[in-house]
């Protein structure tokens, strides 16, 4: 396989990634544990709600991922999902800290850290 396929191929597979996981972000009992993962800070008045957050995030990566094959939008999707898993993370980081109140989700903070790092990274591959 060529270079460029190698490179179509991560399209793909991060297109499928992100818009699966936006999909996630509609099915309630997701919606619930994502809600609750929300930081504190971001529990303010006057700041949308856990909940919206949530559906707006999965709206991100659906977009997102769909944008990464679309040539005239890719270089703007992966530079905005970039800048999505940079904002997504203080709520993962968050739940890293809580792993009696979320379980599995709670990833240990630095494999979810290195997790998000690796993703930034094959984004930016699949831009070039």
């Amino acid at each position: 396989m060529t270079a460029d396929g190698l490179q179509d191929l991560l399209r793909w597979l991060l297109a499928a990634v992100f818009a699966g996981m936006g999909i996630l972000h509609f099915m309630p009992a997701v919606v619930r544990t994502m809600a609750a993962m929300i930081p504190p800070v971001l529990r303010r008045p006057g700041l949308p709600s856990p909940r919206a957050l949530v559906y707006v995030t999965g709206l991100c990566e659906i977009a997102g991922g769909v944008g990464l094959l679309i040539p005239g939008v890719r270089l703007a999707a992966g530079f905005a999902l970039i800048v999505f898993l940079v904002a997504v993370f203080p709520a993962n980081a968050h739940a890293a800290a809580h792993p009696e109140r979320f379980g599995r989700v709670a990833v240990p903070f630095w494999p979810r850290f290195a997790g998000q790092l690796a993703l930034v990274g094959l984004v930016g591959v699949a831009l070039v």
